[in-house]
Parts: C-alpha cells; sequence; structure tokens
C-alpha cells in the first residue's frame, strides 16, 4: 500500500539546488576517509516521531495531517504505519529505523493480549524485509507513557510493575532477536525520584541493577547478540534521574558490575538538558569505549526541556561527527533522528523535508570533521599543549614513576615552565573555515 503518493525519491542535486525535497550535502555512496557517506552515518527514522506526533502540545490538539489519523481502529492504523515505515525510508534512503513496542501496536488488557498485538505487526514487518533493505537498528520497550509506571519501572515500589516490565522486555528480546535489531535501548525515564522523603533510593538502584542483569541473561540465553545500550538524561520526566549523563550512567555500570555489556545512546537534547555539550557527551563515551549510538536532534537554548528539533546547526554536527570518526564509527549503532518537525510543519511533505535537511546537516558535518581531521592542524594543536607530558617530569607522571617526594624533589628550587595561550578563538575559527570550505 502506497502511503506518500506525491512524494518521489529523494535524490542528491548538490549544493547549488533550490530543491527542498533533494540532498544538498548527503551523498550515500560519496567515500570519506575510505569508507561511503552512508556507512559513516547509518540514519535512521525513529518510528515515534515520524509516524506517532500529531503535533499535539499543552496548550492545543494535534496538527499533522497523516493518511493514518483517519483510521479508528488501533489495528489497523498500526498496519498502515508498517507500509508507511518502508515507504518513508525507502524514499529517503535510510536504511534502518527504531521502534518502542507501543509505536508499533496498541496494549491490550493482559501482557499476553498487548504481546499477540505486538506479534501481528512484527510479522507485517518480517514480511517488508523480505524485500526491502530497510532494517532495525534498535528495538525498545516503551515503559514510561502507561499509568502503571507512575513510581517507575525496575525502581518502582511496586514489585508487580518490577515483574510487569521483565515481562514487557523479555518480549522485545524476542522480538529484536527475530526482527534482527543490531541494539537494544534502555531509556529510564521514569526510572528516577521527585522527593527523597518517599524513596528508598538504595533500594531502587540495586534493582534496577538486578533488571539489567536478568535482561543479559535473557538475551544470552536465546541468543541476541545485539548491543545494549542506556540512553541518559538529566530530567523531565523524572525530576532526579538515575542515568543523569553518561558519566554517571558509566559510574552505575561499573559500580553493579555491568560495564563489559552496555554502551551509551547519546542524545543531543538529553546533553543540554544534562549542562553538557553534545560533543561532550559522545567524547566522554568515546574515551571510555562506550560510544555506540546516537539520537541526532536538538534542543533550543531558550527552552529548558526536551523538544527535539531536527538537528540543522552544522558547527554542532561538525564536532559531533569529529568523535564519530575518531570512535571508528558507530556500528553496530548509528545516527538516529529522534525529532520532530514542529507543529506549525504540519503538511506530510514537511515530514520530509525536515529528515532531508538532518541528513543533510550530518553529511556537511561529516565533510568538514573528515577536512578537520586529514588537516591535523587541531591534533596538533592538543599535542603540542600537552607536550611537557611526552619527556622529562611530564613523562614519569604519566608513566607512574614520580610521588609527591620526587615532584616535590623536582620543583622545589625552579620555577614552573610559562603557560602558553589556548588560542580558543583561533581554534574556533578553523571550524567555522571548514564548514565553510564544504559548502560549495
Amino acid at each position: 500500500m502506497m502511503i506518500f503518493d506525491d512524494i518521489t525519491v529523494i535524490g542528491y542535486e548538490g549544493p547549488g539546488s533550490t530543491n527542498p525535497l533533494a540532498f544538498k550535502y548527503y551523498k550515500a555512496d560519496e567515500v570519506v576517509l575510505g569508507r561511503t557517506m552512508a556507512d559513516w552515518t547509518r540514519f535512521a527514522a525513529a518510528y515515534w516521531h515520524t509516524l506517532g506526533a500529531d503535533g499535539t502540545d499543552m496548550f492545543g490538539w494535534g496538527t499533522m495531517q497523516r493518511p493514518w489519523t483517519t483510521i479508528s481502529d488501533p489495528m489497523e492504523k498500526a498496519k498502515v504505519k508498517v507500509d508507511a515505515i518502508f515507504e518513508f525510508c525507502e524514499k529517503l534512503g535510510i536504511p534502518f529505523f527504531c521502534f518502542h513496542d507501543r509505536d508499533i501496536a496498541p496494549e491490550g488488557d493482559t501482557l499476553r493480549e498487548t504481546n499477540r498485538n505486538l506479534d501481528v505487526i512484527v510479522g507485517l514487518i518480517e514480511d517488508h524485509m523480505k524485500t526491502s533493505r530497510v532494517r532495525l537498528l534498535w528495538g525498545t520497550a516503551n515503559m514510561f507513557s502507561n499509568p502503571r509506571f507512575v513510581h517507575g519501572v525496575a525502581s518502582s515500589c511496586n514489585a508487580d510493575i518490577f515483574a510487569f516490565a521483565a515481562g514487557q522486555v523479555k518480549h522485545m528480546l524476542e522480538v529484536s532477536k527475530r526482527l534482527g535489531g543490531q541494539n537494544y535501548v534502555f531509556w529510564g525515564g521514569r526510572e528516577g525520584y521527585e522527593t527523597l522523603l518517599n524513596t528508598n533510593n538504595g533500594l531502587e538502584q540495586d534493582n534496577m541493577a538486578r533488571f539489567f542483569h536478568m535482561a543479559v541473561d535473557y538475551a544470552d540465553k536465546i541468543g541476541f547478540t545485539g548491543q545494549f545500550l542506556i540512553e541518559p538524561k538529566a530530567f523531565e520526566p523524572s525530576k532526579h534521574q538515575y542515568d543523569f549523563d553518561a558519566a554517571n550512567a558509566l559510574a552505575f555500570l561499573r559500580g553493579y558490575d555491568l560495564d563489559p555489556f552496555f554502551k551509551f545512546n547519546i542524545e543531543a537534547n538529553h546533553a543540554t538538558l544534562a549542562g553538557h555539550t553534545f560533543q561532550h557527551e559522545l567524547r566522554y563515551c568515546r574515551i571510555n569505549g562506550k560510544l555506540g549510538s546516537v539520537d541526532a536532534n536538538q534542543g533550543d537554548p531558550l527552552l529548558g526541556w526536551d523538544i527535539d528539533q531536527m538537528p540543522t546547526d552544522a558547527y554542532t554536527s561538525t564536532l559531533a561527527m569529529m568523535e564519530v570518526i575518531k570512535n571508528g564509527g558507530l556500528q553496530p549503532g548509528g545516527l538516529n533522528f529522534d525529532a520532530k518537525v514542529r507543529r506549525a510543519s504540519f503538511e506530510l511533505d514537511d515530514l520530509f523535508m525536515g529528515h532531508v535537511a538532518g541528513m543533510d546537516t550530518f553529511a556537511l558535518g561529516l565533510r568538514a570533521a573528515a577536512r578537520l581531521i586529514e588537516s591535523g592542524e587541531l591534533d596538533r594543536f592538543v599535542e603540542q599543549r600537552y607536550a611537557s607530558y611526552a619527556t622529562g617530569i611530564g613523562k614519569e607522571i604519566v608513566d607512574g614513576r614520580a610521588d609527591f617526594a620526587s615532584l616535590e624533589a623536582y620543583i622545589l628550587d625552579k620555577q614552573p615552565a610559562p603557560s602558553h595561550s589556548g588560542r580558543q578563538e583561533y581554534l574556533e575559527t578553523l571550524v567555522t573555515q571548514a564548514i565553510v570550505n564544504c559548502l560549495h
């Protein structure tokens, strides 16, 4: 069933094009640093925003004009959306999609009935995969929308909720394996607290660790080999979320012996909510061997909540792609557009234009990042800035041969070597120039 009849396959027309439904910078088969753009980016469409967002906000009803909004039967609507996600990805050349269980199939009265609904839709997805090259980047379970999760999930004060969530994740691991999912994501939006006056946060975090260990054990039992990912977020909806940022979540993993099994899915807008830059979170994960995948979006510095805008900031995407390149890519992860067009961008072609803009932004960032890495100027500056640790007393510090006594003896009767400028403004202009040089 064709859903987007008026949209043709989106092609590459180059920087001079004025066609909003054509790529200016993303060329899937263009080779950058020995690999294709498609291989570096591994774009994915987010089922929930792409097909589920209707433009509703706290002050108004939905605005989005979508072919499936007039379908009243939940299962029939779910079936049409399967056709839609594959057609959407194929026309944009997006190789992957991601979904929560509740994105693709409605809940029933019991978990058993819900699983039956899910399995029907999964069967339709399997049918599409027989003729389509579009694949599942990652699956996950929605354990935040239903009121049953009001007090949390694995961190809930109600053991029955813990059990329900375990059953839900069990089935989603089976579904992810069945569909060849390359990763599995945990986002703990309800794993946190509002006040410590009613919270045993020691027990809550212990139970979260027990839950994750159960997931690891079950994945091993059924032969699911996808990468487990945790997606940190500072707050919203919970006031204090346990996976505040990558550093906080890594400390949790290491404290509970979960470190070998998990990497991170870093979202740009979540990084800014935590008071970090997108690059900061990516860099922290990369240097700790934990950069697994990315939710590509952006926030608004004037708004203090997660608004999931389509990413259009080339400077930010350049810094991000520098980390991705230095990470050796994101496989088996990718760049998932956890982003939605604005409420006022309600026509069907806006959905395509938004993704074209996001794909072009990261393609431009990839090209600029490659130029910066190839020139070596930024890396040379950093290397020179820390050159004192390559020889002499600095090397003794790095090699673990120095202690307080030897360092005191070294410095006691001499003046420290002079420091040199960090040249931040100059280095920032190098990034800007690399972007400008890629525009034509």
